[in-house]
């Protein structure tokens, strides 16, 4: 159980590695494992706010990096916080912008100080430095505050990893002495990172462990490794860090990635996959992915998911999501959306019932045969 008085996670159920719990924030509550869609600019593509309730979202992402060059943080505080400013009162979960300190690598220079981008946008020279990225999700008032780090790509060299998490380590200091001289609201999670280096990972699981954060990440999978190299460096890295706090593993993934990782350990997880791939006419399904697309489907009257209960699969059939895909009708965008992120959704609600009832591995296995049956 946490000591904050501004979060609490309870874990009341444990089956294997899997565990069921609840996690206690200013903004309501989450349950885990749970997946959390991605609002990069204060808004998950394609979906409002009504959409998420109705999908029953409990938590969404912003991202720090985005939201500093537009629309800025000064004008979400004004705006009363970043829950009002999008309509959302539920939790919002901030990445610190140490992602773009990987996927901006031509736009940016590290230093220990922090990291100077070049704005994507406009071309203005941005400084994010542990302090100030942790002052900005203060001013956004996010639930989950991540402190600032690095991501390597996988295959870097060892030598590099280590300066790179060392580096980390002494950027997660700041971002806490920062966040409790900022009063300490929400949860401030730190970040492990080592690649797939097990001795790397090990030893920045003990470093951050010790600043007994309210939570912690893994970070630096899924950025270029194959998904079995990634399933077995989270079955290593996970049980690594503390067993009473909530685990997060950043940027993960596929429904594969989803069931293999919790019963790992992984109680937290982002992508953007459900949204990214439904613009992109790819629908999943509880057999396999269903490219919607295909000539197969001009005529084809049933729902994408005949198993699935969202609007989009209550009231439209394979053949018009088709047409709509085609026209490139941005409705298409919607519908779609709606269907991946009620998938996501609903997996994890359904695993959560299964480690309730000490049936964790059991329903993951049926799923993943399910999956790669692959749809009619």
């Amino acid at each position: 159980m946490q000591k904050s008085s501004h979060t609490r996670f309870d874990i009341t159920h444990r089956d294997g590695a899997a565990r069921r719990g609840k996690i206690f924030l200013p903004h309501g509550e989450i349950d885990t494992p749970q997946f959390m869609p991605v609002g990069t600019a204060a808004s998950v593509k394609a979906i409002a706010p009504d959409d998420l309730y109705k999908m029953d979202a409990q938590v969404v992402l912003g991202n720090t990096y985005h939201l500093l060059l537009r629309p800025g943080p000064e004008v979400i505080a004004q705006m009363g916080g970043l829950h009002r400013f999008m309509s959302w009162d539920r939790c919002i979960l901030t990445d610190s912008g140490g992602f773009q300190v990987y996927s901006l690598a031509e736009k940016r220079k590290i230093s220990e100080e922090g990291a100077v981008f070049q704005s994507h946008l406009d071309g203005s020279r941005q400084e994010l430095t542990p302090e100030r990225a942790t002052q900005i999700q203060v001013q956004l008032d996010s639930d989950i505050l991540m402190a600032f780090d690095e991501c390597p790509p996988s295959e870097s060299p060892h030598v590099y990893h280590q300066h790179s998490l060392e580096r980390t380590t002494r950027w997660a200091v700041r971002c806490k002495a920062e966040w409790e001289r900022l009063g300490g609201k929400g949860a401030l999670f730190g970040i492990v990172q080592g690649g797939l280096y097990t001795d790397l990972r090990e030893a920045h699981s003990a470093q951050i462990a010790a600043l007994d954060l309210p939570g912690n990440a893994l970070g630096g999978f899924s950025v270029g490794e194959e998904p079995e190299r990634m399933w077995e460096g989270v079955e290593h890295a996970a049980p690594l860090l503390p067993a009473d706090k909530p685990r997060y593993l950043m940027g993960v993934g596929t429904p594969e990635d989803l069931l293999r990782c919790s019963l790992a350990g992984i109680d937290l997880f982002d992508c953007v996959l459900p949204t990214r791939t439904a613009r992109n006419g790819l629908l999943f399904t509880k057999r396999g992915r269903l490219q919607i697309k295909a000539a197969r489907y001009a005529r084809d009257q049933r729902p994408a998911d005949e198993e699935c209960s969202c609007y989009t699969c209550r009231t439209f059939s394979r053949a018009y999501l088709r047409h709509l895909f085609a026209a490139r009708e941005l409705l298409s965008f919607r519908l779609n959306s709606i269907h991946n992120l009620t998938f996501f959704l609903e997996l994890m609600r359904a695993l959560r019932e299964a480690i309730e009832g000490g049936e964790a591995k059991a329903f993951a296995d049926r799923m993943l045969a399910s999956f790669a049956a692959g749809p009619d």
